[in-house]
């Protein structure tokens, strides 16, 4: 237990004494709580019982690890759980990412060339906006940065989202839903902050290549 929070009962997992997740979340719906966190689904028989869980008029906070958001229920999928239980229980998925941000101290502007807004997905423009990038200096270390921030990615479920999900489409065919209804994905968000002068290109490519927790 990292904390200890007033009102919140906290169980840590034990294999020794055959304390695992899923025995753990058992003795606790047997408590009848009002919200269950945990800390990871990583097996059929936690995302059941945590899926069984949130069918019964619990709220279930977890974390998952995946892509990105839209991968989060085909992930459950390939865990064993049914399609259209995976509909009917995920409310929304917020998938995040920490990048680092370019130091202040030696933060120094440019203009990036047409192949770097390219994958940053904008059609280069006419002006060429001013980006930012750090030289490296002994407040950072000589790498440039300092400081993370957060980018995030939030997937509401609809109708339309749990019909695909029922029907086991592919995450790419549940985020281009998700993106026409308003989505922003961690990459239009992390090209948000490469405008702002907040992080660089290289550093929002690094991080969205990578596997995501949600």
């Amino acid at each position: 237990m990292e904390y200890q929070l007033l009102g919140v009962g906290q169980m840590q997992v034990n294999p020794k004494i055959n304390l695992t997740f899923a025995a753990g979340l058992r003795s606790i719906l047997r408590q009848d709580p009002d919200v269950i966190m945990i800390g990871e689904i990583r097996d059929r028989e936690t995302a059941e019982i945590a899926i069984h869980a949130s069918l019964t008029g619990h709220l279930v906070f977890s974390t998952l690890h995946t892509n990105d958001a839209a991968s989060a229920a085909t992930r459950l999928i390939d865990m064993g759980i049914e399609p259209f239980l995976v509909a009917s229980s995920v409310v929304a998925v917020l998938a995040q990412r920490l990048l680092r941000q370019v130091c202040s101290d030696c933060k120094q502007p440019y203009h990036p060339d047409d192949e770097e807004l390219i994958r940053l997905g904008i059609v280069p423009p006419r002006m060429r906006p001013t980006f930012y990038r750090g030289a490296g200096c002994p407040a950072c270390s000589q790498t440039g940065y300092r400081g993370r921030t957060g980018i995030f990615e939030l997937l509401v479920l609809d109708d339309e989202i749990r019909r695909l999900i029922g029907n086991k489409a592919d995450s790419g065919l549940i985020r281009q839903a998700a993106t026409a209804k308003g989505m922003v994905t961690l990459k239009d968000e992390g090209a948000d902050k490469v405008f702002h002068g907040i992080t660089t290109t290289e550093e929002l490519m690094r991080i969205t290549q990578q596997e995501v927790e949600i």
